[in-house]
């Protein structure tokens, strides 16, 4: 079943569908900035999920737009994770070139993310790398789920953001995959 969300401010108007688990996986996304829609393009992908996005953003910059995608592509998540059977905890090492970054993700009530991304430009096309460490902490905090993003090895910014979020979609789609007892020593999933 997929998950809704809207979200209307003066600064964004974005609307979401994402389903997990999908007969026919596939993404629509069309949101004004093409490098942070091109990356949700990859993690859907790589998560086996249909995600749909529409997303229009205030004239200021980027941020507000990608922590507003977060934030609603988050609560979906959670939604989601409620309604699936699930294993928990998803990981995922993944190279790109010379690019290498391990992802992990626990479902686990708790929205917390730590990353180590060291970006070695500071844009890319015209997108501020620093709002992709904002992106992550938003999702991890509306999921309620903990991520850890590392590098271990980066030769380029794009690859590191694409391997970045190929990585992400990854973890997810193993730790949201079903498996039989409890994926907690406590007896509740959340």
């Amino acid at each position: 079943m997929a998950t809704r969300r809207e979200r209307k401010t003066r600064e964004t108007e974005i609307s979401l569908l994402l389903d997990t688990a999908p007969e026919k996986p596939a993404s629509d996304i069309d949101v004004d900035c093409g490098f942070i829609g091109h990356m949700l393009t990859l993690l859907a992908h790589h998560g086996r999920w249909s995600l749909v996005i529409r997303g229009r953003g205030d004239e200021a910059d980027d941020h507000h737009l990608v922590e507003d995608l977060a934030l609603l592509l988050g609560s979906a998540l959670l939604e989601e994770a409620k309604t699936v059977s699930r294993s928990r905890y998803g990981w995922c090492a993944l190279p790109m070139d010379g690019t290498l970054v391990l992802a992990a993700v626990d479902i686990s009530g708790r929205g917390s993310y730590t990353g180590d991304l060291p970006f070695p430009v500071a844009v890319c096309r015209g997108f501020d790398l620093e709002l992709i460490d904002e992106f992550f902490r938003s999702l991890a905090r509306e999921a309620k789920m903990t991520i850890h993003l590392r590098a271990l090895a980066v030769d380029n910014s794009h690859h590191l953001a694409e391997a970045a979020f190929k990585g992400l979609g990854r973890a997810f789609r193993q730790a949201l995959e079903g498996e039989e007892g409890e994926p907690s020593s406590k007896g509740a999933w959340l």
